[in-house]
C-alpha cells in the first residue's frame, strides 16, 4: 500500500472545475427564469462533474500514475463509456434532489405572494426624483408579477394613505387599473414619517388572513424616528420581508436615512438597495422581484431565512454531500476502489469548505457571488484530488477495480491469464 499523488491530475482536475464553473455560470444566466431552478441546479453541478472528470481521465491517460499503466492498456475504453452516466448523470439527479430539498418550505418559511408597496411622497422627492420615476418603476414592479401574485400600494409623507388595496393581477387589465391608479397621483410638499407607512403597510397585510408569505418594499429618500423594536414586531413575527431602497441619500450625505433604512431591512430578513439616479429604480425593483423567494444551493438566501440556523446547516450538509458524490463518481469513472474511498472522503472534505465558503461569503453581488462560486468549484477539484496521500492504494500493477470479479471472469474467457505477480497482489 502507497501514498502518492498525481500533480498532473490535480492540475487538470482544477482546469476542469474552471470550465464546468464557466458554463455552469453561463447557464444560470441564461435559463434562470425559463428552466426550473431545481433542474438548473441539478444541471450546474452535473456539468461541473463532468468536467472535472473528463480533464481527471485526460491526466490519468497522459500520466496514469494512479491506476496504472495497466489501466490504460486494458480499462481507459470502459472509463470513457462510465464517464458521463457516473459524472453527469449521477451528479444532475443528486442536485436536482438535493435542490429540491433546500427549496422546500418548514417552519415559518413560505412563498411570497402578498406585496405591499410603501413609496415616499414627501417634498424631497421633488428634488431627488423630480420626474416621478419612482412610480415608473412601481409600474414596471407590478408588470412583471404573476397572476398567483396580490399588489397593495401606499404613498406617505407625514401621514399615509393607501391608494391601492390589495388586489390579485391576474391579468394585463387588473395591471393597468393598477398603473392609472399610480398616474394619478400627485406630489406633495409635507414631511416623512416612516413609523406610520410601515404600521399602515401592517394593517394591510393583516387584513388578508392568508397563510402565504407576505412581503414589504420601502422607498424613501428621508430619514424620521422609528422605535425598530416596537414598528417591525408584526413584520419580524409573522416573518414578512422588508426590502428598503435609500434613492439619494449617499448623494446628499444622508447617513442617518441610510442606517435606518439597513436596520429595517436586515431586522426583518430583507435587503437594502443604495439607489443614487432615480432612472435606476426600475432595474433596483427588478432585482427585488427577481430575489422573491430566492433560495438556491449556489446563490444568496433571501427573506426571512436568510439569517435561518436550518437552512445554514442543511446548505452545508447538502453540499458536503455533493462533494463525497462528485469524489465517489470519479472513483466509479476509473473503477478502482482505492480511488473511490480517497475521492470520496476528500469530496466531502471539499465539499464541507465550499459549503462554508457559499454560506457565509454570498451576499447578493453579481461579481463578488460569482468569485465565490468559482473558489467553491476550485476547492472541490483541488481538494478531492490531493487526498490520495491520506488514503493509501496498492501498487500500480495491482487491479483494484470495484467491478474486478466480473472483469476476471471477462479475462479468463477471453483466455487471458495474469502474471503470477499481479494475482498475488490482488490477493488471489
Amino acid at each position: 500500500m502507497q501514498r502518492k499523488i498525481n500533480w498532473l491530475l490535480v492540475l487538470f482536475s482544477l482546469i476542469g472545475g474552471a470550465v464546468g464553473f464557466v458554463i455552469g455560470e453561463v447557464l444560470l444566466g441564461q435559463l434562470s427564469g425559463r428552466m426550473p431552478g431545481i433542474l438548473l441546479i441539478g444541471l450546474y453541478f452535473g456539468i461541473l462533474a463532468l468536467s472535472i472528470g473528463l480533464f481527471c481521465l485526460i491526466a490519468e491517460m497522459i500520466s496514469p500514475r494512479l491506476n496504472g499503466s495497466s489501466w490504460r492498456q486494458r480499462y481507459m475504453g470502459t472509463s470513457w463509456k462510465l464517464l458521463v452516466p457516473a459524472t453527469l448523470v449521477m451528479l444532475l439527479l443528486a442536485g436536482t434532489a438535493f435542490e429540491f430539498i433546500y427549496e422546500l418550505n418548514v417552519g415559518r418559511a413560505k412563498t411570497v405572494k402578498d406585496i405591499v408597496l410603501i413609496i415616499d411622497n414627501s417634498g424631497s422627492m421633488m428634488e431627488t426624483d423630480p420626474d416621478d420615476l419612482r412610480y415608473e418603476a412601481a409600474k414596471s414592479f407590478v408588470d412583471q408579477m404573476d397572476s398567483s401574485k396580490q399588489v397593495a400600494i401606499l404613498v406617505f409623507n407625514d401621514q399615509p394613505e393607501l391608494i391601492q388595496p390589495f388586489i390579485r393581477v391576474r391579468d394585463q387589465g387588473v395591471k393597468s387599473e393598477v398603473h392609472a391608479v399610480i398616474d394619478a397621483l400627485e406630489p406633495t410638499n409635507f414631511g416623512t414619517d416612516i413609523a406610520l407607512a410601515l404600521e399602515s403597510g401592517m394593517e394591510q397585510i393583516k387584513g388578508l388572513n392568508r397563510s402565504s408569505g407576505a412581503m414589504a418594499v420601502l422607498l424613501s429618500d428621508g430619514f424620521s424616528d422609528v422605535n425598530t423594536a416596537q414598528v417591525l414586531a408584526d413584520y419580524r413575527s409573522r416573518g414578512v420581508a422588508v426590502n428598503t431602497v435609500g434613492l439619494g441619500l449617499s448623494r446628499y450625505g444622508n447617513s442617518q436615512g441610510a442606517t435606518l433604512l439597513k436596520e429595517i431591512a436586515s431586522e426583518t430578513g430583507g435587503r437594502y438597495y443604495d439607489e443614487a439616479d432615480a432612472a435606476n429604480l426600475s432595474f433596483v425593483f427588478q432585482q427585488i422581484y427577481d430575489n422573491l423567494d430566492e433560495r438556491t444551493l449556489v446563490t444568496e438566501r433571501t427573506g426571512l431565512m436568510a439569517h435561518s440556523a436550518y437552512y445554514m446547516i442543511l446548505r452545508i450538509v447538502l453540499i458536503l454531500a455533493l462533494g463525497a458524490l462528485l469524489g465517489l463518481s470519479l472513483g466509479l469513472m476509473f473503477d478502482n476502489r482505492y480511488l473511490a474511498k480517497s475521492f470520496t472522503i476528500g469530496g466531502a472534505v471539499a465539499g464541507l469548505l465550499a459549503g462554508l465558503l457559499l454560506e457565509f461569503g454570498l451576499n447578493g453581488s453579481a461579481v463578488g457571488d460569482a468569485l465565490l462560486r468559482l473558489l467553491a468549484c476550485l476547492i472541490l477539484a483541488a481538494v478531492m484530488t490531493v487526498f490520495t496521500v491520506v488514503v493509501p492504494m496498492r501498487e500500480n500493477g495491482a487491479r483494484t477495480g470495484i467491478r474486478r470479479r466480473g472483469a476476471a471472469v471477462r479475462d479468463a474467457a477471453a483466455g487471458y491469464t495474469e502474471p503470477a505477480r499481479d494475482r498475488r497482489s490482488r490477493g488471489f
